[in-house]
């Protein structure tokens, strides 16, 4: 490939996907996309404390509670519509640590409701690391935006 055709690549590119360039937003996209996954995956499986004989297997995804509804929902809404801030770094850093937080809550949520399962009869899923994988997805996201924001700023300074 010659100079000329990589560089018209590079400036295609650059116009078309300005935001895919940056690593933030793959890890925001894959935040989002984990959350959209955790809706229909389970975290916990087992049988419930309340339930009469003979007990049913009963499997917890987000949609087993409407605040585990509610939070997973904000989680993935709120890292997709980080991913387009992409011009305003500090609010979509306030928002990815806002999902983040968010994140975090689900979790404790999660553990919450398994409390209402059979202790020795029930357990965590394999799914369940889909969930558990979204705060820190968020993480390295928040860092590189910080990152991001930090290397703009020295660059003004230079100016």
């Amino acid at each position: 490939m010659s100079l000329t055709s990589q560089s018209a690549l590079t400036s295609l590119t650059s116009q078309t996907f300005p935001m895919i360039q940056r690593i933030q937003t793959l890890w925001l996209l894959l935040a989002g996309a984990l959350g959209i996954l955790s809706l229909k995956t389970s975290f916990y499986s087992g049988h419930r404390i309340n339930d009469v004989l003979p007990k049913p297997v009963v499997f917890m995804p987000a949609t087993y509670n409407i605040l585990l509804i509610i939070c997973t929902t904000g989680v993935a809404f709120a890292s997709l519509i980080s991913i387009f801030l992409f011009k305003n770094r500090k609010l979509q850093l306030r928002i990815t640590i806002a999902a983040l937080l968010l994140s975090v809550v689900t979790l404790l949520l999660y553990y919450w409701q398994s409390q209402s399962f059979v202790p020795g009869e029930s357990g965590f899923n394999l799914t369940a690391i889909i969930p558990i994988a979204i705060p820190f997805v968020l993480f390295f996201a928040a860092r590189n935006i910080w990152k991001d924001e930090r290397l703009i700023k020295s660059v003004d300074r230079l100016r």
